[in-house]
């Protein structure tokens, strides 16, 4: 394959970019504190109301019915007022406020899985640039100088200035493809860079690696470990779960909840009363039974059903697609000897020797050269597509293929 197991100075492997990216992602705070949102919320659905404690004084003046003063006292009440959930109710907001924390936990492992093919998909795109900018540099370069040799010369004759002719606009060509592949590769390092929380100018170089590209498992076992391990659809289950849940919980909020009122009365003049006693309040579900929200609830639940289903095909399409594509490419690259590119590039090395010593039209010449640039790029398009549609795949099924 094109991405050799050499090593350059200073450099770094993907690997070792995805581990930093997954260590120094500031977004990776905002899902970590998206989770302590949701236990905050699932321990207040646990919470118990809190009781009401009301007193008071006064005097407490008594009169016949002539309005002659019987007797007079102080007086003072105290109230303790606990309203008590109808059973089930709290256990059914804490199911529900659970799920969110299992709907947290699950978006913090999507956004890990994402931000590590996205380092990868980059630091991909960033060797084959580097690839393309050494190898469109090097004709560049061959082109370039031979240009200059050409040019110091006086040619002699309609052919021999109409080929120095030719070699020059070649040079300016392939200096213009040059800049192009460089400017690729800056646009790779910029954003590996940003992924990584660095300055978009920090310096960059990444280490050739051998890639290796295996054709995919069998369809269907892509399809099992998808429906187990895929991001979206577990989100689709959580939330058809949490709102059976909810539809629960509505119907439980039909019944009304018990406010239990112990107090104590105590007023003293001609002699000491006292009264202690305990009270209920139970509001009557007469008007409102709570059907709109049932309604809305069950409502919902169809809707979160529905988009499951959806979801489910949606995802069996996107599996069997990308594992199409990526067959597909390892196909093709298998077609190729592993020495391909390099045998291109010797060819191209020694046409521009055989040119100079004048045993090579320029026909020839220029044809290989351009075949080399034109075959790195159709191999490196070929890898980079297999790369891309593994990445997806793994991605979809949340398992990682073998390499």
């Amino acid at each position: 394959m094109l991405f050799s197991a050499s090593v350059l100075a200073d450099s770094v492997s993907v690997t070792s970019l995805v581990q930093k990216a997954l260590a120094t992602h500031p977004e990776l705070r905002y899902y970590e504190a998206q989770i302590d949102v949701a236990q905050g919320d699932k321990t207040k659905a646990g919470e118990i109301k809190n009781p009401d404690l009301m007193t008071g004084v006064g005097n407490w003046r008594v009169r016949d019915l002539a309005t002659n003063k019987v007797s007079d006292g102080p007086t003072w009440a105290v109230q303790l007022t606990q309203t008590f959930e109808w059973p089930g109710r709290l256990s059914l907001r804490k199911a529900i406020a659970q799920k969110d924390i299992e709907l947290a936990l699950l978006g913090l492992e999507q956004f890990r899985a994402a931000l590590a093919g996205r380092v990868r998909t980059i630091s991909w795109k960033m060797l084959a640039a580097q690839e393309k900018t050494r190898a469109t540099e090097e004709v560049a370069k061959r082109f370039s100088t031979l240009s200059e040799v050409l040019l110091q010369r006086d040619p002699a004759g309609a052919a021999p200035r109409l080929e120095a002719l030719i070699i020059q606009a070649n040079a300016l060509t392939l200096g213009s493809e040059a800049t192009l592949a460089r400017n690729e590769l800056e646009a790779a390092r910029f954003e590996l860079n940003q992924l990584l929380g660095e300055k978009a100018e920090h310096p960059l170089e990444l280490r050739r690696e051998n890639l290796i590209l295996n054709p995919p498992p069998a369809l269907e076992s892509l399809l099992t470990e998808a429906r187990k391990k895929n991001f979206d659809l577990r989100a689709r289950i959580l939330d058809v779960e949490q709102q059976g849940y909810a539809v629960q919980l509505a119907q439980n909020e039909r019944w009304p909840s018990i406010t239990v009122v112990p107090y104590i009365q105590r007023q003293t003049n001609s002699t000491r009363e006292t009264q202690v006693g305990i009270g209920f309040s139970i509001p009557l579900p007469l008007w409102n039974r709570n059907k709109g929200t049932i309604d809305t609830n069950k409502a919902k639940e169809v809707q979160a059903e529905v988009m499951l289903t959806a979801q489910m095909r949606q995802l069996e399409r996107d599996v069997a697609s990308q594992a199409s594509h990526y067959r597909l490419h390892v196909e093709e690259l298998v077609k190729w000897p592993s020495d391909t590119l390099e045998s291109f590039r010797k060819a191209a090395a020694e046409a521009d020797e055989h040119y100079r010593l004048g045993a090579l039209p320029l026909a020839t010449y220029t044809e290989l050269q351009r075949q080399y640039i034109d075959s790195v790029s159709a191999v490196l398009a070929s890898q980079l597509a297999a790369v891309d549609a593994r990445l997806q795949l793994e991605q979809l099924t949340g398992i990682k293929l073998a390499q």
